[in-house]
């Protein structure tokens, strides 16, 4: 019976500096499965990890044109298609009158559309397990410590050879994560 399977090998340091050179120096090596932890946004970060831009602003764009065409329409069925009142000569298709709940619902659908979508969609959320959390230095990842785990899917990933380059960034410790 075999023990658990290796998820990938990670490094914690403890200067946002020296992490960001490790994680460039990581993607110089030419690994490009990893993943950076840190307790607080750091400058230069995404750059260095150099991800692809991020398609929640079209997430929000669309949930937004769906919230103002929902909002324009359901006004509009109403006051015109389905109980349409002539109040004093007025036209049925009173477009000024629309606009407050028209932003309103463009509004409420764009927030909707990034929460639901954008942000526990596209990250993958709720996730109450992971891998990493199996490490226990990864604690402080949330406080005060950044980590580095280039994982086992990885084309270049050797377990020794990822290991021995992790240790060369000079890192406070290397460790291995299981799943």
């Amino acid at each position: 019976m075999s023990g658990p399977a290796l998820y990938g090998v990670m490094a914690e340091f403890n200067e946002p500096e020296h992490f960001l050179e490790a994680i460039r120096r990581t993607r110089a090596a030419g690994y490009e499965r990893m993943d950076a932890y840190s307790p607080n946004p750091i400058e230069g970060l995404d750059e260095a990890m150099r991800l692809s831009k991020s398609p929640v602003s079209l997430i929000v764009l669309i949930g937004a044109l769906t919230g103002a065409v929902t909002g324009y329409f359901l006004q509009y069925y109403a006051a015109v298609l389905d109980f349409p009142i002539n109040v004093g000569g007025r036209p049925l298709n009173s477009w000024v009158s629309f606009i407050p709940i028209t932003f309103e619902l463009t509004v409420l659908f764009a927030c909707l559309s990034s929460l639901c979508f954008g942000i526990l969609g596209l990250n993958g959320l709720p996730q109450p397990y992971h891998p990493v959390f199996n490490v226990p230095q990864f604690g402080r990842a949330s406080r005060d410590r950044f980590f580095v785990c280039i994982e086992s899917e990885d084309a270049q990933f050797d377990a020794t050879d990822t290991r021995l380059f992790l240790e060369g960034l000079d890192p406070l410790g290397v460790y291995d994560v299981l799943e």
